[in-house]
């Protein structure tokens, strides 16, 4: 019995570290695509990063109740937008399934998601709790971040906080502060414990989901 014991500890313990290695392949292994595109488009890498994992746990075929596809979620909106601005050719004149299929691609995803946070960064570059009104842009869109960002003229601007309790949508509210709280923890870890070169978030798994 006692050999039985320890024969299924072992097991055990094996186990939980196979599942280990396997959610930090999962969670890491779009780093190289989040870290190029992120640094292309002047975002924090650990920031897409974060968005990613709130949106889709890096699943590329998931697709939102709006509409929203892909990685980052994603929407055809947004998609035609980027191709009407980076000169290719119009997504308006491909199926809508051509759309899906293109937003699907992590590449793709990665690529136009990064270009709309940097769209909303023009207006937040140097606010504080930057962050906090990009991630609003991004879940609610930048007439609503800017509306909440509105202060009376001469006015500081408002603290991160001080932002995030303005936001009057209960579901951006609770996605912006749930992107924050990944974030900060996933820089927090890298101060204490250096990554690798290239790599987008210190290998550690992060608690939340």
């Amino acid at each position: 019995m006692k050999r039985l014991i320890i024969i299924i500890l072992i097991g055990l313990v094996v186990l939980a570290a196979g599942l280990y290695a396997l959610d930090q392949y999962w969670i890491h292994r779009y780093d190289s695509l989040i870290a190029r595109e992120a640094t292309l488009h002047h975002i924090d890498p650990d920031l897409v990063w974060s968005i990613v994992y709130e949106e889709t746990y890096f699943s590329p075929w998931k697709k939102g109740r709006n509409g929203e596809i892909g990685l980052m979620q994603v929407t055809p909106v947004v998609a035609r937008e980027w191709a009407a601005e980076s000169g290719v050719a119009p997504l308006e004149q491909r199926t809508t399934m051509d759309t899906e299929t293109i937003l699907r691609d992590p590449e793709r995803n990665v690529q136009i998601g990064c270009w709309y946070l940097e769209k909303a960064d023009q207006d937040y570059r140097n606010s504080p709790g930057r962050e906090a009104r990009l991630l609003a842009a991004y879940n609610a869109g930048p007439s609503r971040a800017a509306e909440w960002s509105r202060v009376p003229s001469g006015a500081p601007p408002l603290t991160e906080q001080q932002f995030i309790a303005r936001i009057d949508i209960s579901s951006t509210r609770a996605y912006v502060t749930s992107i924050l709280d990944r974030y900060h923890r996933v820089r927090s870890a890298k101060n204490a414990s250096p990554s690798p070169r290239g790599s987008v978030t210190s290998a550690v798994r992060l608690p939340g989901r």
